[in-house]
């Protein structure tokens, strides 16, 4: 089965990263929607290291302010969602209820560079699966770099093992605030079938 024209524009040719909010809020339920299927795409042995913090209230946001780039600040503080898309560095502790067939957990115990690697790498394709669900259920994102990753780890996740990657602004874009899509490669430029 493959998508249909509607639906490859939704999640792709048409969708676009936005700098521009309107005004909507977004409902909570939706927020659980979006969780409830990017949990299902695959991480290698259902490592699923991924944590977030969807930041909604105006007092988290600001908490996050000073921690920003400043070209990153309006667009951010505008959005009616912020999401720090993080990496859970003791992920391999819940492989035997996510990955009950094997004893996953010792594949990595001692192991830290295999730890982080892991981590990062199943917690980005994650972070990729929010922004297709998000575009799926009808809000538009804005996934950017851009901030101090150490201070948000001490301000977010002090006391945790969780690391930030990267952050989604979520909701509804406003278009009139889009830039030009950029150029992207063609197959030849970027693939080879060998």
């Amino acid at each position: 089965m493959t998508l249909d024209a509607q639906a490859l524009d939704t999640l792709f040719l048409e969708a676009r990263t936005h700098n521009g909010w309107q005004g909507r809020p977004v409902d909570p339920a939706l927020l659980h929607r979006l969780w409830e299927l990017m949990r299902m795409a695959p991480t290698s042995a259902n490592c699923s290291p991924a944590r977030i913090l969807f930041l909604t209230s105006p007092e988290a946001k600001e908490k996050l302010r000073p921690l920003l780039m400043e070209g990153n600040v309006d667009k951010t503080m505008s959005a009616p969602v912020v999401a720090i898309i993080g990496h859970d560095m003791r992920f391999h502790d819940q492989l035997p209820k996510l990955f009950p067939h094997a004893d996953a957990k010792s594949w990595f115990e001692g192991n830290d560079e295999l730890i982080a690697t892991t981590a990062f790498r199943n917690g980005t394709l994650q972070g990729a699966y929010l922004m297709m669900a998000a575009r799926s259920l009808g809000l538009d994102c804005g996934p950017m770099s851009g901030f101090d990753n150490d201070k948000v780890d001490e301000a977010f996740f002090a006391g945790t093992t969780v690391k930030s990657n990267f952050l989604c602004n979520l909701g509804y874009g406003n278009p009139k605030e889009l830039f030009p899509r950029s150029p992207r490669f063609d197959f030849d430029e970027a693939c080879e079938i060998l």
